[in-house]
């Protein structure tokens, strides 16, 4: 079976109080999960990154300030595995050894954060590479990867298609404190070019855009490869 470690931003799946996209995740995993092994990493979102402020307002160091974003991360798998009932392992994994040992239940995986300093798309990132997965899915907040921020500047070009060392040339002026907010951050991209594992990288809130992905390759968003073959449909 193949394996697939998705990314997935924790303002995705829960955008505020008042909405959030859970029943739909679950909905589209459960459907994923009878043709492929899914290990999902979940982030802090804006909650996450509310909660760091706090720490920071109150003169509490960065490591530590990680610590409270890991634990925002955590109840956002939580929320999630829930949701799912028995098609997701009961545990959340702390490490990626534990990881590893719950896929062996067949059932999805889901985590947060792992290490202060490293963002969960590192984990995934990292995951996927001990998982040995197909594919790793980035669904954030942007359609895709630009050559720079579209929300900052209008103009800037969408890649349907890049390898990992022209993503480590975007992204390689990113910030790395606490709650850091980039579309994939460094330690993520040079993972995935040390892996060669294929990522892709889209628009969370677009469920159907996802599912699409993994069962046509039909898809918005952007390829992160050295190969020239397609990496989607797997």
């Amino acid at each position: 079976m193949k394996k697939i470690v998705i990314s997935l931003g924790g303002s995705i799946l829960v955008p505020s109080l008042e909405s959030n996209n859970i029943s739909k995740y679950v909905d589209v995993l459960k459907e994923l999960s009878k043709k492929y092994q899914i290990f999902v990493v979940i982030g802090g979102g804006g909650e996450a990154r509310r909660y760091i402020n706090v720490a920071r307002s109150l003169c509490i160091d960065e490591a530590t300030s990680d610590e409270l974003g890991i634990m925002v991360t955590r109840i956002n798998a939580s929320l999630l595995a829930w949701a799912l009932g028995n098609y997701a392992h009961p545990c959340i994994p702390e490490n990626y050894t534990q990881a590893l040992s719950y896929a062996e239940s067949g059932k999805i995986v889901i985590m947060g954060g792992v290490t202060p300093g490293q963002t969960t798309d590192a984990v995934s990132a990292v995951l996927a590479e001990r998982t040995k997965a197909d594919l790793l899915i980035n669904a954030t907040s942007v359609d895709g990867i630009y050559s720079a921020d579209p929300k900052k500047k209008p103009d800037a070009e969408k890649f349907d298609k890049m390898t990992p060392d022209d993503l480590i040339e975007i992204v390689s002026g990113g910030r790395m404190n606490a709650g850091s907010n980039n579309v994939i951050d460094l330690v993520a991209a040079k993972v995935t070019q040390r892996s060669g594992i294929p990522m892709v990288v889209l628009q969370g809130t677009d469920i159907d855009n996802l599912k699409n992905a993994l069962i046509s390759g039909e898809f918005t968003g952007t390829t992160v490869s050295y190969s020239k073959e397609k990496p989607l449909p797997l």
